[in-house]
């Protein structure tokens, strides 16, 4: 299992680098070949968050002794496609901003500003809600877990006051069997 995920490491970081070169190259290219490598790189960043989902799935196949190991690389690897995505976001606006710039002068920086500041306010607001969804999952998850330990412990408590019936009877079976006895001692 270990070794699918070292598979997928190794995809991983040859498509991250070719990324990063690419993004590197967006803001110096113009026109259709701009556009064709914006959506090759938007095409990439898909296929490693497809990556990161496989790694997700085998690192929880993984044993639990080695297992934080590798929740630990996905943790990282999870950070710097965040980065790439950001680093992407940037350089797709930045050639854009550069035209703007030229065309109506100063007003233009404030208004990369305003994009920026916005770019960065909407990347906060889905990790908020990435953060959201995880933890509204662990509590469905804790629920579940709740009420199987209920059914559980009402299902003990059922045994054990059968038992304690079973042993108020056979109290009094000695009861009785002792006044029996007693009485054919007398006899």
């Amino acid at each position: 299992m270990s070794s699918d995920f070292e598979a997928y490491e190794l995809d991983f970081g040859t498509i991250t680098a070719e990324v990063t070169n690419k993004i590197g190259r967006i803001p110096k290219l113009s026109g259709e070949e701009k556009t064709q490598l914006v959506l090759n790189v938007d095409k990439q960043l898909e296929e490693v968050r497809e990556l990161l989902e496989q790694m997700d799935l085998e690192a929880r196949e993984i044993p639990i002794q080695s297992r934080a190991m590798y929740n630990s690389r996905l943790k990282s690897y999870k950070q710097e496609i965040e980065k790439l995505e950001k680093d992407f976001k940037r350089s797709r606006i930045a050639y854009s901003d550069e035209v703007r710039n030229e065309l109506l002068g100063d007003e233009a920086s404030s208004s990369e500003n305003q994009r920026a500041h916005l770019l960065d306010n909407t990347e906060k607001l889905e990790r908020s809600s990435r953060r959201l969804e995880a933890g509204y999952q662990i509590a469905v998850e804790t629920e579940q877990v709740g009420q199987e330990i209920l059914g559980n412990l009402h299902s003990d408590r059922e045994k054990i006051q059968r038992a304690r019936e079973r042993l108020r009877e056979t109290d009094a079976n000695l009861g009785k069997s002792s006044r029996i006895l007693t009485g054919m001692l007398r006899r």
